[in-house]
């Protein structure tokens, strides 16, 4: 039996609230909170844990370590974002530092 034809005219138009998504963003309170639930659970409880809560286990055995290293104050850290750029002063004593370390070397010599 041939497939049945569909129009080329016909176009999918994006729903424009649909487009835009914003990474999450856990507080610690939130993490420990979790890292607390996931301890209560039986076996077999923690994959339902993480379905209900949209977390992989990647996450929480990533704060899981970062509570054991350092705390709550772990829990609180953030990932690395774009390196800041430098102020025209921080140049400045960047160089002065360069040229300062340069003499010394040329001394020495």
């Amino acid at each position: 039996m041939p497939k049945p034809v569909t129009p080329i005219e016909s176009k999918v138009e994006p729903n424009p609230s649909l487009e835009k998504r914003t990474r999450r963003v856990f507080t610690p309170e939130y993490k420990l909170s979790i890292i607390q639930q996931a301890d209560a659970c039986k076996h077999g409880e923690l994959g339902a844990l993480l379905r209900r809560k949209k977390l992989y286990s990647n996450q929480l055995a990533q704060w899981r370590r970062e509570l054991a290293e350092d705390g709550l104050a772990g829990l609180s850290k953030s990932a690395p974002g774009p390196v800041p750029k430098k102020t025209a002063e921080q140049k400045r004593i960047e160089q002065s530092y360069y040229y300062e370390g340069y003499q010394k070397e040329n001394d020495e010599e």
